[in-house]
Protein backbone atom coordinates (compact mmCIF):
# COMPACT_ATOMS: atom_id res chain seq x y z
CA UNK A 1 0.00 0.00 0.00
CA UNK A 2 2.26 2.97 -1.09
CA UNK A 3 -0.27 5.41 -1.08
CA UNK A 4 -0.96 8.31 1.78
CA UNK A 5 -4.25 9.44 0.66
CA UNK A 6 -6.85 8.04 2.59
CA UNK A 7 -9.53 7.42 -0.42
CA UNK A 8 -7.36 5.72 -2.12
CA UNK A 9 -5.84 3.38 1.73
CA UNK A 10 -9.73 3.00 2.00
CA UNK A 11 -10.34 1.45 -1.61
CA UNK A 12 -7.46 -0.78 -1.21
CA UNK A 13 -8.50 -1.92 2.34
CA UNK A 14 -11.81 -2.87 0.59
CA UNK A 15 -10.42 -4.62 -2.31
CA UNK A 16 -8.45 -6.66 0.30
CA UNK A 17 -11.44 -7.59 2.01
CA UNK A 18 -13.16 -8.59 -1.18
CA UNK A 19 -10.05 -10.96 -1.61
CA UNK A 20 -10.40 -11.99 1.62
CA UNK A 21 -14.79 -12.58 1.03
CA UNK A 22 -13.65 -14.17 -2.11
CA UNK A 23 -11.12 -16.97 -0.54
CA UNK A 24 -8.02 -15.31 -2.90
CA UNK A 25 -5.83 -13.31 -0.40
CA UNK A 26 -2.91 -12.35 -1.53
CA UNK A 27 -0.97 -12.59 2.08
CA UNK A 28 1.10 -9.38 0.92
CA UNK A 29 4.29 -8.32 2.84
CA UNK A 30 4.06 -11.15 4.78
CA UNK A 31 7.43 -12.61 4.04
CA UNK A 32 10.74 -12.50 5.67
CA UNK A 33 12.12 -9.38 3.86
CA UNK A 34 9.48 -7.19 4.75
CA UNK A 35 9.97 -8.67 8.42
CA UNK A 36 13.21 -7.32 8.31
CA UNK A 37 12.58 -3.89 6.34
CA UNK A 38 9.68 -3.22 9.38
CA UNK A 39 12.25 -4.26 12.41
CA UNK A 40 13.64 -0.42 13.25
CA UNK A 41 10.35 1.05 12.16
CA UNK A 42 6.82 1.74 11.54
CA UNK A 43 4.98 3.59 8.91
CA UNK A 44 1.83 2.29 9.10
CA UNK A 45 -1.07 3.45 6.72
CA UNK A 46 -4.36 3.14 8.65
CA UNK A 47 -4.94 3.07 12.23
CA UNK A 48 -7.98 0.69 13.26
CA UNK A 49 -9.83 0.35 15.83
CA UNK A 50 -11.76 -2.68 15.93
CA UNK A 51 -13.12 -5.57 19.15
CA UNK A 52 -11.68 -7.58 20.66
CA UNK A 53 -13.76 -10.46 19.18
CA UNK A 54 -11.48 -13.83 17.96
CA UNK A 55 -13.34 -13.36 14.89
CA UNK A 56 -12.55 -9.76 13.71
CA UNK A 57 -8.77 -10.21 12.52
CA UNK A 58 -7.91 -6.36 11.42
CA UNK A 59 -5.27 -7.79 9.42
CA UNK A 60 -6.78 -10.52 7.75
CA UNK A 61 -9.80 -9.67 6.63
CA UNK A 62 -8.45 -6.27 4.52
CA UNK A 63 -5.41 -8.96 3.59
CA UNK A 64 -2.54 -6.64 5.01
CA UNK A 65 0.77 -7.54 5.59
CA UNK A 66 3.19 -6.49 8.30
CA UNK A 67 3.60 -2.99 8.99
CA UNK A 68 0.53 -2.19 7.08
CA UNK A 69 -1.98 -1.35 10.58
CA UNK A 70 -1.49 -0.01 13.82
CA UNK A 71 -4.19 -2.22 15.60
CA UNK A 72 -6.21 -0.79 18.69
CA UNK A 73 -8.64 -3.71 20.41
CA UNK A 74 -11.26 -3.89 23.12
CA UNK A 75 -14.35 -5.26 23.52
CA UNK A 76 -17.43 -3.44 22.17
CA UNK A 77 -14.56 -0.77 20.75
CA UNK A 78 -15.46 1.16 23.77
CA UNK A 79 -13.11 5.00 23.32
CA UNK A 80 -11.45 4.75 26.63
CA UNK A 81 -8.71 6.45 27.66
CA UNK A 82 -6.04 4.10 26.43
CA UNK A 83 -7.72 3.55 23.12
CA UNK A 84 -7.52 7.55 22.31
CA UNK A 85 -3.99 7.77 23.86
CA UNK A 86 -2.96 5.11 21.31
CA UNK A 87 -5.10 6.70 18.36
CA UNK A 88 -3.61 10.08 18.89
CA UNK A 89 0.44 8.36 19.01
CA UNK A 90 -1.20 6.99 15.39
CA UNK A 91 -2.59 10.28 13.90
CA UNK A 92 0.44 12.56 15.91
CA UNK A 93 3.41 10.70 15.84
CA UNK A 94 3.31 7.91 13.01
CA UNK A 95 0.98 10.55 10.48
CA UNK A 96 -1.51 8.16 9.43
CA UNK A 97 -4.08 9.28 7.19
CA UNK A 98 -7.06 7.25 8.13
CA UNK A 99 -8.67 6.08 11.07
CA UNK A 100 -11.18 2.89 11.00
CA UNK A 101 -13.41 2.43 13.20
CA UNK A 102 -14.76 -1.28 13.18
CA UNK A 103 -17.57 -3.24 15.10
CA UNK A 104 -19.28 -6.31 14.03
CA UNK A 105 -22.37 -8.13 14.08
CA UNK A 106 -23.39 -10.79 17.11
CA UNK A 107 -20.90 -8.62 19.98
CA UNK A 108 -20.68 -10.09 23.00
CA UNK A 109 -20.35 -6.26 24.60
CA UNK A 110 -23.20 -5.41 22.76
CA UNK A 111 -25.49 -8.25 23.99
CA UNK A 112 -24.10 -7.35 27.65
CA UNK A 113 -24.66 -3.79 27.38
CA UNK A 114 -28.88 -4.88 25.97
CA UNK A 115 -29.18 -7.59 28.57
CA UNK A 116 -27.84 -5.39 31.45
CA UNK A 117 -30.92 -2.98 31.00
CA UNK A 118 -33.14 -5.65 31.70
CA UNK A 119 -35.80 -5.28 34.92
CA UNK A 120 -34.13 -8.60 36.61
CA UNK A 121 -30.54 -8.20 35.03
CA UNK A 122 -28.18 -9.59 37.60
CA UNK A 123 -25.15 -6.94 38.33
CA UNK A 124 -21.90 -7.44 36.40
CA UNK A 125 -18.55 -7.61 37.56
CA UNK A 126 -17.57 -3.85 37.92
CA UNK A 127 -14.80 -3.73 35.20
CA UNK A 128 -17.04 -5.26 32.91
CA UNK A 129 -20.15 -3.25 33.80
CA UNK A 130 -17.49 -0.02 32.94
CA UNK A 131 -16.39 -1.31 29.92
CA UNK A 132 -20.39 -1.45 28.78
CA UNK A 133 -21.24 1.39 30.12
CA UNK A 134 -20.62 3.72 26.85
CA UNK A 135 -22.67 1.35 24.78
CA UNK A 136 -26.02 1.51 27.19
CA UNK A 137 -26.97 5.09 26.11
CA UNK A 138 -27.05 3.65 21.89
CA UNK A 139 -29.63 0.47 23.71
CA UNK A 140 -32.01 3.24 25.26
CA UNK A 141 -31.71 5.07 21.90
CA UNK A 142 -32.64 2.19 19.30
CA UNK A 143 -35.61 1.00 22.16
CA UNK A 144 -37.00 4.69 22.76
CA UNK A 145 -36.76 4.27 26.37
CA UNK A 146 -35.00 6.66 29.17
CA UNK A 147 -31.19 6.25 30.78
CA UNK A 148 -32.97 4.58 33.98
CA UNK A 149 -36.47 2.60 32.42
CA UNK A 150 -35.84 -1.29 31.99
CA UNK A 151 -36.14 -2.76 28.46
CA UNK A 152 -37.21 -6.57 27.12
CA UNK A 153 -34.07 -7.81 25.70
CA UNK A 154 -35.91 -10.12 23.20
CA UNK A 155 -36.95 -7.31 21.64
CA UNK A 156 -34.11 -5.48 20.88
CA UNK A 157 -32.20 -6.17 17.50
CA UNK A 158 -28.47 -5.95 18.33
CA UNK A 159 -27.36 -4.78 15.22
CA UNK A 160 -29.42 -1.11 15.80
CA UNK A 161 -27.64 -0.98 19.24
CA UNK A 162 -24.38 -2.06 17.04
CA UNK A 163 -24.53 1.06 14.65
CA UNK A 164 -25.81 3.39 16.91
CA UNK A 165 -22.70 2.55 19.35
CA UNK A 166 -20.34 2.37 16.35
CA UNK A 167 -21.55 6.24 15.40
CA UNK A 168 -21.49 7.28 18.93
CA UNK A 169 -17.79 5.66 19.17
CA UNK A 170 -16.67 8.07 15.84
CA UNK A 171 -18.64 11.11 17.21
CA UNK A 172 -16.43 10.08 21.11
CA UNK A 173 -13.05 10.12 19.30
CA UNK A 174 -13.71 13.27 17.85
CA UNK A 175 -15.45 15.52 20.93
CA UNK A 176 -12.31 13.76 23.04
CA UNK A 177 -9.52 14.39 20.97
CA UNK A 178 -8.46 17.71 19.84
CA UNK A 179 -5.16 15.70 18.03
CA UNK A 180 -7.72 13.82 15.83
CA UNK A 181 -10.62 16.69 15.56
CA UNK A 182 -7.48 19.07 14.23
CA UNK A 183 -6.25 16.56 11.68
CA UNK A 184 -9.86 16.25 10.39
CA UNK A 185 -10.08 19.67 10.20
CA UNK A 186 -7.05 20.07 8.36
CA UNK A 187 -8.04 17.74 5.87
CA UNK A 188 -5.33 15.19 7.12
CA UNK A 189 -7.29 12.50 8.42
CA UNK A 190 -10.28 11.11 7.55
CA UNK A 191 -12.30 8.57 9.77
CA UNK A 192 -14.71 5.53 8.37
CA UNK A 193 -17.06 3.40 10.73
CA UNK A 194 -17.74 0.45 9.47
CA UNK A 195 -19.25 -2.91 10.68
CA UNK A 196 -18.11 -6.62 9.58
CA UNK A 197 -20.37 -9.19 8.85
CA UNK A 198 -19.36 -12.87 10.39
CA UNK A 199 -20.78 -14.95 7.92
CA UNK A 200 -20.23 -13.32 5.15
CA UNK A 201 -16.66 -11.42 5.86
CA UNK A 202 -17.73 -7.84 4.44
CA UNK A 203 -16.97 -5.36 5.79
CA UNK A 204 -19.53 -2.52 5.25
CA UNK A 205 -19.01 1.46 6.06
CA UNK A 206 -22.09 3.26 7.86
CA UNK A 207 -20.01 6.49 8.18
CA UNK A 208 -17.18 8.39 7.14
CA UNK A 209 -15.82 11.53 8.42
CA UNK A 210 -13.24 14.25 6.62
CA UNK A 211 -12.92 12.03 3.17
CA UNK A 212 -12.18 14.18 0.42
CA UNK A 213 -11.08 11.14 -2.08
CA UNK A 214 -13.10 9.25 -3.99
CA UNK A 215 -14.06 6.01 -2.28
CA UNK A 216 -15.21 2.84 -4.31
CA UNK A 217 -19.49 2.42 -3.76
CA UNK A 218 -20.58 0.85 -1.12
CA UNK A 219 -23.73 1.69 0.32
CA UNK A 220 -23.56 2.34 4.00
CA UNK A 221 -25.58 0.35 6.50
CA UNK A 222 -29.49 1.75 7.24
Amino acid sequence: MPTTRPGRIWNAMLAGNERFISGSPQHPRQDVERRHSVANGQAPVAAIFGCADSRLAAEIIFDMGLGDAFVVRNAGQVASESVIGSLEYAVAVLQVPLILVLGHDSCGAVASAIASQAADAEPLPPHIANLIAPIVPAVHRVTRTAPDEAIDPGTVDPSEVGREHLRDTVAELLARSEIISSAVAANTLAIVGANYRLEQGRVVPDVVVGMTDPVAEHQPER
